[in-house]
C-alpha cells in the first residue's frame, strides 16, 4: 500500500487531490497526482513550467533523445497558444496564464503505449517567495497498463518536477 500511495499520489496533499483539474473534464479515468514545493515566486515557477514546450526536463537519455534539457529559459516559450506541441508528444489544449497548462497525449505511439492521457500542470502560489507545482494526470486506460504507468510516471515526473523546481529556485 505504501508504494501504491507513492505512485498514485507522490508529493500531493489531500486538498490538492480533492481539487478539480481541467484534465479531469477531458477524460474519464484514474487520476494520478504529483506535487512539489518550489522556493520561487509563482510567476518564476510558471515561466519554467512553460519550458515544457521545448523539453521534458526528466531523464533526458530516455525522453529527450539524449539531449540535455536547457538550463536557461528559451525566449518565447512562455507565449502560449492552444494547439502548440509540448514535450513533443502532447498538445496544449487549455491554459490559464501564470497558473496552468492542460495537455492531451496525441502522439499515436504514445497513445498505443500508455493509452489516452490528459494532464494539468498547475502552479499554486504559497506566498510572495514560494509556490507549488501540482499535477493531475488522468489515465483513460487502467488495468495492468495503468498500474505500470502509475509507477513509471511517478519516477519520471518526480525527476521532471524536481528539475523544474531547482531551475526556478536559481
Amino acid at each position: 500500500m505504501l508504494l501504491r500511495s507513492w505512485a498514485h499520489e507522490w508529493g500531493s496533499t489531500k486538498a490538492e487531490r480533492d481539487a478539480d483539474y481541467p484534465a479531469q473534464d477531458l477524460l474519464d479515468g484514474t487520476t494520478l497526482y504529483r506535487g512539489i514545493d518550489v522556493d520561487a515566486p509563482a510567476a518564476v515557477a510558471f515561466r519554467w513550467l512553460c519550458q515544457l514546450r521545448v523539453a521534458p526536463y526528466s531523464y533526458d537519455l530516455l525522453d529527450n533523445r539524449g539531449r540535455r534539457s536547457s538550463r536557461t529559459l528559451t525566449p518565447g516559450a512562455e507565449v502560449l497558444a492552444v494547439g502548440q506541441r509540448v514535450m513533443r508528444i502532447f498538445e496544449l489544449v487549455a491554459f490559464e496564464p501564470g497558473h496552468s497548462l492542460t495537455l492531451v497525449l496525441d502522439d499515436a505511439r504514445g497513445v498505443r503505449a500508455f493509452g489516452p492521457l490528459a494532464v494539468t500542470y498547475q502552479v499554486n502560489g504559497i506566498d510572495d517567495r514560494r509556490s507549488r507545482y501540482v499535477v493531475a494526470l488522468v489515465a483513460g486506460s487502467w488495468g495492468l497498463r495503468g498500474q505500470a504507468l502509475a509507477y513509471g510516471d511517478a519516477v519520471m515526473m518526480r525527476k521532471q518536477l524536481r528539475t523544474l523546481a531547482a531551475l526556478a529556485e536559481t
